[in-house]
């Protein structure tokens, strides 16, 4: 019986190794950071890294040939806010085109878990920063998660508590702490703009955490929790739909970075929508135009913005980065500056910028095409055709004929 498990987790680990090499051809390559366009552009990809790029390079022998036939290549999305649980949601990300994703928590530690099997090669999916369980007042079913979370069930709030979380997370081995400024957006029975920790709260976790070289990122809709947040040293503020000037002043000088999931929201106004509730719907209507707000007013004051779905990756949620780009560019940001949130300012959020996030020689082949041009349509980032991550082909749809 060992035996045989030790075979199939052998021929498991074969069907996602690093192809040998890959050449891409003809295509345009948006780079994820420069503002130019480059065409006719050849990418050589060796052992799962970027080898060159070069204009109508020539292509070695024994390299397997991608042609783009004029599609754009980009760098792999990140998407720095999902709550992807399982083996099948991994896949349906990678498919997507994201790349990389950072975990906004699990319940029972099941991003670490996901996240050792993608690097290990046992299965397809994308690159996880893992957050573990939530720091949150209280636990409810992930008390289960650790033996040690048993002290924590009858709330987490005095500072011992907040840092005993934190420092189980820790031992873990997450790669953020997770935790909340305000209450949840997505429940009848709760107020988004009712501040749950003080200051004093989050800076103990905020402390905490440091102390274990983990950043913090933070729940918050409401302004009083968002800027108590900001205040305490989050490195960034998720939704932030009421966010004042005063505390997106505070950010920007800061160097806090949002990660607004404005996809999400919008999903609150949809009737019959994921959030089918006549109390959710209402308050959409009210949450959707705030958010609109600090969105815009957020990429006037220059403060770097990323894109988040806030999904699960299930069937329905596929193309949430790329209508997350798309909205950005509707509320005013270029195309540039939106497939840039997707890309280059993501990795500098997750701090592996010198891993991912551009195209460039000597980082990780993570790479997606599209076969229209996103400068001139931003909606053609919806339209991901292949998928190439860490050097694997995980998705391949080319040649691409439009009908």
């Amino acid at each position: 019986m060992k035996r045989t498990i030790l075979v199939f987790l052998f021929v498991v680990s074969l069907a996602y190794a690093v192809s040998d090499k890959i050449a891409i051809v003809n295509g345009r390559l948006i780079d994820g950071k420069e503002d130019a366009v480059r065409d006719q552009i050849t990418v050589l990809i060796s052992d799962g890294k970027i080898e060159s790029i070069k204009k109508n390079g020539r292509v070695p022998a024994g390299y397997e040939t991608v042609d783009l036939r004029g599609g754009t290549l980009l760098p792999g999305f990140i998407d720095a806010h999902t709550h992807i649980r399982s083996v099948s949601s991994a896949k349906r990300a990678l498919e997507s085109g994201v790349t990389t994703v950072r975990s906004a928590s699990t319940p029972n530690f099941q991003d670490v878990g996901l996240r050792e099997l993608v690097k290990s090669g046992a299965i397809a999916g994308p690159d996880m920063v893992a957050a573990g369980v939530f720091v949150t007042p209280n636990l409810g079913e992930s008390v289960l998660a650790d033996p040690r979370f048993g002290a924590l069930m009858d709330g987490v709030n005095s500072e011992e508590e907040l840092r005993t979380l934190v420092r189980i997370n820790a031992d873990r081995g997450v790669d953020v702490i997770k935790t909340r400024g305000t209450e949840r957006a997505g429940l009848p029975q709760t107020d988004p703009r009712k501040q749950t920790y003080t200051q004093a709260q989050l800076s103990a976790i905020v402390d905490e955490a440091a102390r274990h070289n983990i950043p913090v990122m933070a729940h918050a809709h409401g302004d009083e929790g968002g800027y108590a947040a900001v205040a305490a040293g989050v490195r960034s503020i998720e939704h932030g739909t009421y966010l004042s000037d005063r505390t997106l002043k505070l950010m920007k000088k800061n160097e806090t970075f949002l990660v607004p999931t404005f996809t999400t929201v919008v999903d609150l106004t949809e009737p019959g929508g994921d959030y089918d509730n006549p109390v959710l719907f209402i308050r959409g209507q009210h949450m959707l135009p705030a958010l609109e707000r600090t969105v815009k007013q957020a990429y006037k004051m220059g403060i770097k913005i990323v894109t988040g779905a806030d999904t699960y990756y299930g069937s329905e949620s596929v193309t949430r980065v790329g209508m997350e780009i798309t909205n950005f560019v509707r509320l005013g940001m270029t195309p540039m500056d939106a497939i840039r949130s997707a890309t280059s300012v993501g990795a500098e959020l997750l701090q592996i910028s010198d891993r991912t996030g551009t195209v460039a020689v000597g980082k990780e082949a993570d790479l997606i095409a599209v076969p229209d041009n996103p400068l001139e349509d931003i909606r053609a980032v919806q339209d991901v055709v292949l998928v190439i991550s860490n050097g694997v082909i995980a998705l391949n749809r080319l040649p691409f004929q439009k009908g």
